[in-house]
């Protein structure tokens, strides 16, 4: 099978379910899993569609949020089959990682993947007389952005026992109004898509007040759906857990 993938955490999919050789194209920051022989198509939002009809793939595998509709369309349009996922809670990802397996032929291999979410899912139940741990998610300085209610990360976190400041945003990544941040108990602060750093904290500080303790987190284990999926909610369940003083 020829395949495309024009989103990393797709990209790393694939070579979860060992299909990584199968790749015939990936975008410029598929660093995870994508075969030296892969062509390179440039990024999620500008994909080379000219190049990628040329590859004559099987199937190309996109996102909703991260692709653009009108590349979509394009690949649409030439003939080619388009996978497109939209995953936008835990219990997505684990129907997406069979719905995948299923496309590729890798049932065998999506299964323990995707039972391994449910199960870490399961697992991370948060106890009902215990108040969640209400967290300001960053994902980008000058301007501040926050993480907003509706995406994935923001039911991983709920389902690891964290509440969102956020969660009566419009929109799924809102501007901050540091006027409106109000009573957080941790600010989380990921490595992407903007790297937070040792550098940065003094003006989270100066957003949240400086008695809010900041907590730096993996962003590919916060936002990267499928084989990381189980993992990310064991380590952010131990960090909720740890900040309530549940041990």
């Amino acid at each position: 099978m020829r395949i495309v993938s024009i989103v990393p955490s797709l990209t790393d999919l694939v070579a979860s379910l060992g299909a990584g050789e199968d790749l015939v194209a990936v975008t410029d920051w598929c660093t995870d899993g994508a075969p030296a022989t892969a062509a390179r198509i440039r990024g999620t939002k500008n994909p080379d569609v000219q190049r990628i009809v040329a590859l004559r793939p099987d199937v190309v595998l996109a996102n909703t949020e991260e692709n653009t509709a009108e590349s979509l369309d394009r690949l649409r349009e030439a003939g080619l089959a388009v996978e497109e996922t939209y995953p936008r809670t835990v219990v997505d990802a684990a129907a997406m990682i069979r719905r995948v397996g299923e496309v590729l032929d890798r049932r065998s291999a999506a299964e323990p993947l995707a039972a391994a979410v449910d199960a870490a899912r399961e697992a991370a139940s948060w106890p009902d007389d215990r108040p969640r741990v209400m967290a300001l998610t960053l994902v980008w300085r000058k301007p501040w952005m926050g993480l907003g209610p509706t995406t994935y990360a923001d039911d991983l976190l709920w389902t690891c026992g964290f509440a969102n400041v956020l969660s009566g945003a419009d929109e799924p990544y809102p501007r901050l109004d540091p006027a409106l941040v109000l009573g957080p108990d941790v600010v989380l602060l990921p490595s992407e898509p903007y790297e937070f750093g040792e550098a940065d904290l003094e003006a989270v500080a100066e957003l949240v007040g400086a008695d809010v303790p900041a907590r730096f987190v993996d962003g590919q284990a916060l936002t990267w759906h499928g084989p990381r999926t189980a993992e990310a909610i064991t380590t952010f369940s131990a960090l909720a857990r740890e900040l309530a003083g549940l041990g």
